[in-house]
């Protein structure tokens, strides 16, 4: 830049630039004057070359053209013979007139581009400045309505022109700012090319020009930055570049906002986890003391002598002592359980024994109900954890016994197919709500959250958790009833090899 500090603007007005234009060649006559009889006019040439190269340094191309003509004519007048007329009388200082005219054309030339290429440099180095200042602002920013303020800011500043930034939804684009105008028209389906292309979109909707620049993240689209302006200079050459860079740091402050929210709710969601365990773990182990004294009294007075009435509370309480217990057992389980402290023991096992031993543990809460079980002939051995999977089968045993109609059967079935084995447990009651399936496998989710039947909905939920840590997978449904089925891996069961009864 040092090297073309001489480089000012021309002056505006046309006097000014004339003036510059006398003066110059003026001085030059007055230099060469006094030496007119000892320099060659050739060499006098050169004063009046000098004079037009500062002329166009300081008053333009034009002034250097002018600069030119007049020296050509003041050299022609007062410096070759015969002197003081416009004749010339050796043909060899007419080519000297034409290579100083052709060098005066050259230098003013020069002297232009070198005006354009300081410009160009002062230009590039503002929009440098602003680039920097604008993503200085954009670190700060903290949300989108942030960003899109501070964008339309910025190209109604530095650019002259309308600034909105449209975030996807979908396959759609919407202003980040709700009071903004929708795009409607031309301008939003190039909006929409522009999204599903990934590549710039312009349209003239009468009378602005648009520009529409995909947002770019690592993964995909995630908005389109929209500019309009009244005049038709969005696609010059010159600004382009710099509205692409625009787009790409609104690209990247878009998606770092994406990713912090994203970590903001992961370590919300990990602060949530943490403190649910710690609550269900603390519940449990304290109130399992006490009711664990409270079922030993009421069956001590269950068992003893006493009145028909109060034989019959003792029971009652002994009940819902057994029920306490039996969900606080559930709270610890799923602790446990969330906080990664149950190691399986997986063992290839026939899964029917598992269902006898979970319903001849839940004999009492199936006595109104007769239990079928179907298996295939063919049931293959798995590989599970016995005590887990009986736990998931009690869990649901209990829960169709709840809600099944007195007297109603329950049924046990499994089928297979190439990857997994499949068993249900079905029964005949009220059926599970159909726009809720899948919350009821969810922390302290009911099937019907006003039911008289006492439960704080842990049941399923620590189904899915085991059965998930098996490899396998659970759902409810309503084809057959009161449905949940779940699946285990089928694998590679051990060859069972027989014994040789030959001797």
């Amino acid at each position: 830049m040092k090297s073309i500090s001489f480089l000012v603007a021309p002056p505006r007005s046309l006097f000014a630039r004339m003036l510059w234009v006398v003066s110059a060649c003026g001085l030059a006559t007055l230099l060469a004057w006094p030496w007119r009889n000892l320099l060659d006019p050739a060499n006098t040439a050169m004063l009046y070359v000098l004079a037009v190269a500062i002329v166009a340094a300081r008053a333009g191309k034009g002034a250097a053209i002018a600069a030119a003509l007049l020296g050509s004519a003041l050299l022609d007048f007062f410096f070759i013979y015969p002197q003081f007329t416009f004749t010339i009388g050796d043909t060899q200082y007419a080519i000297t007139l034409g290579v100083m005219l052709a060098v005066a054309f050259i230098i003013g030339n020069l002297t232009l581009g070198l005006h354009r290429e300081k410009e160009s440099a002062l230009e590039r180095e503002r929009q440098s400045r602003a680039l920097y200042q604008f993503a200085s602002r954009l670190a700060g920013a903290v949300t989108l309505e942030q960003v899109d303020e501070l964008t339309r800011r910025f190209l109604q500043d530095t650019q002259g022109c309308q600034g909105l930034l449209l975030m996807r939804r979908g396959d759609d684009v919407l202003p980040v700012d709700k009071e903004q105008p929708t795009l409607s028209g031309k301008p939003y389906y190039a909006a929409q090319c522009a999204l599903r292309q990934g590549a710039e979109q312009a349209t003239l909707d009468e009378p602005l020009q648009w520009l529409f620049l995909p947002l770019h993240g690592s993964t995909y689209i995630r908005g389109v930055l929209a500019l309009s302006a009244n005049s038709g200079d969005l696609l010059d050459n010159e600004r382009l570049p710099l509205f692409e860079a625009i787009a790409a740091l609104l690209a990247a402050s878009t998606e770092r906002l994406h990713f912090v929210e994203v970590a903001q709710r992961a370590q919300l969601q990990m602060t949530d986890e943490r403190l649910r365990s710690s609550i269900l773990s603390a519940l449990s182990h304290d109130i399992r003391t006490p009711l664990t004294v409270l079922y030993g009294m009421a069956d001590t007075l269950a068992q003893s002598e006493l009145p028909k009435a109060l034989h019959e509370m003792a029971d009652a309480m002994r009940l819902q002592t057994l029920r306490l217990n039996s969900m606080a057992s559930n709270l610890l389980d799923m602790a446990k359980l969330r906080a990664g402290d149950i190691k399986l023991n997986m063992e290839w096992q026939p899964v029917e024994e598992v269902i006898g031993a979970s319903i001849k543990l839940l004999g009492p809460a199936l006595a109104q109900h007769p239990v079928s079980v179907r298996l295939p002939a063919d049931m293959p051995l798995l590989r599970f954890d016995a005590v887990l999977i009986e736990r998931v089968l009690c869990n649901l045993l209990e829960n169709a016994a709840k809600y099944a109609l007195p007297g109603s059967p329950i049924r046990i079935t499994a089928r297979t197919d190439k990857k997994f084995a499949h068993l249900s447990v079905c029964n005949d009651g009220s059926q599970f709500p159909p726009d809720r399936l899948e919350d009821l496998f969810e922390l302290f989710e009911r099937g019907d959250a006003e039911s008289n039947v006492p439960g704080v909905g842990l049941g399923l939920a620590i189904c899915r958790t085991i059965v998930t840590a098996h490899g396998g997978t659970i759902h409810a449904d309503n084809d057959n009833g009161a449905c949940v089925t779940f699946s285990l891996p089928l694998g590679e069961p051990p060859v069972i090899e027989l014994e040789d009864t030959h001797e």
